[in-house]
């Protein structure tokens, strides 16, 4: 977090939440408050701006229009500042309001099942001529496997497809995930 950039932001912040009762911990290197256990809201200081991240935040009426809309997450919502002037109390202690309600009234968005994805065509057709390639792609965990099927089927050319198949075939060799260099 860039905490030092964000200090007074992040005090009123801070001193905002703590009007509603919340019990502040920190998770994942950040303040999280819950109620009764259930996370409700995070501060987090972010480089070019300061969040409020509400975990379930979809069953807010957003009525001011203050959720940004450039994250995937199905659940979360953000709320950005960018300076001290844009913390409105009155705005933030009604929204986080209705987190505390909703979670109360169980109000949460349940994680999906995860879904089996057939296997890629073109990685179908590289297993037949590498055997060692489908024994290392099948020693992966599911969720990996989706991860590379998903990653050569996004593309929309035949071309681009050839290429990611070549491109991943040495990392399914390996035993590595497509995204594990950033976990």
């Amino acid at each position: 977090m860039n905490l030092q950039k964000w200090e007074e932001e992040i005090i009123l912040l801070k001193n905002i939440i703590e009007k509603t009762g919340l019990t502040e911990t920190t998770k994942w290197g950040a303040s999280v408050y819950t109620h009764k256990g259930k996370n409700v809201v995070s501060v987090g200081a972010f480089k070019h701006h300061l969040a409020l991240v509400f975990f379930n935040g979809v069953f807010i009426d957003d009525v001011f229009k203050v959720f940004s809309s450039d994250t995937n997450a199905k659940a979360m919502r953000q709320w950005k500042f960018k300076s001290l002037d844009e913390i409105d109390e009155k705005k933030i202690l009604k929204y986080i309001n209705q987190a505390i309600k909703n979670s109360e009234e169980g109000k949460e968005l349940k994680t999906e099942k995860h879904q089996p994805v057939p296997t890629a065509e073109l990685l179908l057709e590289a297993f037949k001529t590498n055997k060692k390639l489908k024994e290392a792609f099948e020693k992966l965990t599911s969720g990996k496997q989706k991860e590379y099927t998903l990653y050569i089927n996004e593309a929309k050319q035949e071309a681009t497809k050839i290429k990611r198949v070549e491109k991943i075939i040495p990392m399914i060799l390996q035993g590595v995930g497509l995204h594990d260099k950033y976990k």
